[in-house]
């Protein structure tokens, strides 16, 4: 292969954000996302309005990101996108503009793994933040999953742990809906917890053998405390509110560290990488970067906008693989279900 650069046209449409990118070879030169507000009315990410904003969205987002990365499409080595997981709908309008993209510029087509996209997000040529080095282990945490994955190489990756029910980020939206916060509630824990005591109220964790998590019953024993405390005192959560979220939010990191200490323990590997939309919660990445100093371990939190649901991520992933020339036809399916 040449030394000319390699320019990646990456679309992120997993979910409720319609995402574009443009990476020259690792470095980014735009990252563009457009965020669906429509669903905050309704609790909860609405499939069939998803895909209809994403029809909506994904023309002028695209622009965007050619237009801040001053590219034209013609100078574009190759177009990804994401293949799944994801909701049906969404992934298919992010699918056909890329499938129409590349047979109209007659370049490669190149399918992604979100899930591997939020782990790889780490090779991102980004000031200050330093790679991963294989093997290393891979904390992926977000609204639909919770894993924790051996990466031995960009695509040999195992799991070798994951949630046998809710996701962290669902444990924390579901909390968050029982205090009554608007959606999505994760956030404001998040912004509540920095102001409260972690030991204020205690949760008891849940006993799953291995390495793999369960976070329905902490979600129904804080159910079952709020409306203990509501009985005898109405005004409880307004009273004590920085203290429940600050508990709340101590017990899933606490649940999170136990299996993550484990998984070091039994595989020998130090090196920690955390991805997903939760790596963005601010109480996760301190004691992430705490264990540093108390446990010996390397940790790597990536850059806050590579976080959540991002073009970036899928951008870095099409590169690896085009310098690996794999490439799909214009047949490839998505998947709302997908492994690695």
């Amino acid at each position: 292969m040449n030394n000319e650069p390699v320019f990646i046209l990456a679309i992120e449409s997993s979910c409720d954000d319609t995402a574009a990118a443009v990476l020259q070879n690792d470095v980014v030169l735009s990252n563009i996302v457009a965020n669906q507000l429509i669903h905050t009315q309704y609790g909860g990410v609405v499939p069939e309005l998803a895909s209809r904003a994403h029809q909506q969205n994904i023309v002028p987002v695209v622009a965007a990101a050619l237009q801040k990365a001053n590219i034209k499409k013609e100078q574009l080595s190759a177009i990804s996108f994401t293949q799944g997981p994801g909701l049906m709908g969404s992934l298919l309008v992010g699918s056909s503009f890329a499938k129409s993209m590349a047979l109209a510029l007659k370049i490669p087509l190149i399918a992604v793994n979100h899930m591997q996209a939020h782990i790889l997000a780490h090779f991102i040529d980004e000031p200050g933040f330093d790679k991963p080095s294989f093997p290393f282990l891979a904390l992926t945490i977000s609204g639909g999953h919770t894993q924790i994955v051996q990466v031995n190489d960009f695509f040999d990756m195992e799991i070798i742990g994951e949630t046998t029910d809710d996701a962290v980020g669902e444990a924390f939206d579901k909390s968050a809906k029982i205090l009554g916060f608007p959606y999505p509630g994760g956030p404001l824990i998040d912004k509540y917890a920095q102001m409260g005591n972690p030991k204020a109220f205690a949760f008891t964790k849940p006993k799953v053998a291995g390495l793999d998590f369960s976070f329905s019953g902490l979600k129904t024993a804080i159910l079952y405390f709020i409306q203990k405390n509501m009985l005898e005192n109405p005004s409880f959560i307004t009273e004590n509110q920085n203290d429940i979220c600050a508990s709340i939010q101590n017990t899933i990191i606490e649940i999170l560290m136990d299996k993550l200490k484990l998984a070091v323990k039994q595989t020998g590997i130090n090196q920690i990488a955390i991805g997903g939309g939760v790596s963005a919660n601010s109480g996760i990445r301190k004691t992430l970067k705490e264990s540093e100093e108390k446990l010996g371990w390397k940790t790597f939190v990536p850059k806050f906008e590579y976080t959540t649901d991002n073009a970036a991520m899928i951008g870095i992933v099409g590169y690896q693989k085009f310098l690996l020339e794999n490439f799909e036809t214009s047949d490839v399916v998505s998947k709302a279900r997908i492994t690695f």
